[in-house]
């Protein structure tokens, strides 16, 4: 894939003010009395990633959008230029969102070239699910949100809850580094038919699209079996939901019952859960998650 010409540093767009180095940032940070809500991304903007810049503009007046393609959370076997990258289309819908700053910053501003990398990790929650099936995925998702609530050192960071595990891990980090960030958890924007909105949606072939819906209906007959019909089993509602993918024609990496805090495993279904699930179609992989009451 070509990538797109990055914009010049310093860049103003409308309201909208574009920073790609780190000086220029912490300049930027200092020069502000106000309290920063930020919104991390990885660019390739679609509205869930507007719904949580929608919840920033609630926290703050002060909404800073960070995008930036982080390698450090690509698993070897992962291609990362293959990830979509349009700056442009990005900004234009920062600008539309009242966004104030859009750090843009390059992998080498992020990661110098001959630099001692650091590792963070929370692997009581990062080894299974995600942390399974893509290696050092969550030791690279810590590292660059670590650096990026130094660089912004926002109030407040809007994650969203269709990457469950990932909030919770990020939700983990900053409690246990006693970072003053309040991290706002904001409800997954699904398409009509159910489908949870992200960026790998865009390479679905229409027959696997139409077939992509299974992961939504999984979890639906989990928190029927749950909720309506009191099963108490996590097997049963396991054995159900995969059911579901391999209906769908989707392989499944995981369909999993488990704590919401701990995403440890339950022998009854006593308390609130969350169902986590993922699978892949035609080489996409897609996720999804519910937590059932």
């Amino acid at each position: 894939m070509q990538q797109a010409r990055p914009p010049p540093r310093g860049r103003i767009v409308d309201a909208l003010e574009l920073i790609r180095s780190i000086p220029e940032l912490r300049a930027r940070r200092q020069a502000t009395t106000r309290p920063v809500a930020l919104v991390p991304t990885m660019g390739a903007l679609h509205d869930g990633h507007l719904r949580l810049i929608e919840e920033a503009g609630r926290l703050s007046d002060e909404v800073w959008v960070s995008i930036f393609v982080n390698p450090a959370q690509f698993a070897p076997s992962e291609d990362l230029s293959r990830y979509p990258r349009p700056i442009e289309a990005d900004l234009a819908a920062c600008e539309s969102a009242g966004v104030s700053v859009v750090f843009n910053p390059s992998p080498d501003d992020m990661y110098p070239p001959g630099a001692v990398p650091t590792q963070i990790d929370v692997p009581d929650l990062a080894t299974e699910f995600e942390g399974a099936h893509r290696p050092g995925h969550f030791a690279g998702v810590c590292r660059v949100v670590f650096k990026l609530f130094s660089l912004c050192q926002p109030t407040f960071a809007c994650f969203g809850l269709k990457d469950y595990q990932q909030l919770v891990v990020i939700e983990a980090l900053v409690a246990d580094l006693n970072l003053p960030i309040a991290i706002q958890r904001v409800p997954t924007v699904r398409e009509p038919d159910g489908l949870a909105m992200s960026s790998r949606n865009r390479y679905l072939g229409p027959d696997a699209r139409r077939r992509a819906v299974g992961l939504f209906k999984a979890l639906q007959l989990a928190r029927r079996l749950i909720a309506d019909d009191g099963e108490a089993d996590p097997a049963v509602v396991e054995r159900a939901m995969l059911q579901t993918l391999e209906a769908h024609h989707i392989r499944p990496d995981y369909a999993a019952v488990r704590h919401p805090h701990s995403l440890q495993p339950i022998d009854s279904i006593d308390r609130p859960v969350v169902a986590l699930i993922a699978g892949q179609l035609e080489g996409v992989r897609l996720l999804d998650n519910a937590e059932i009451k």
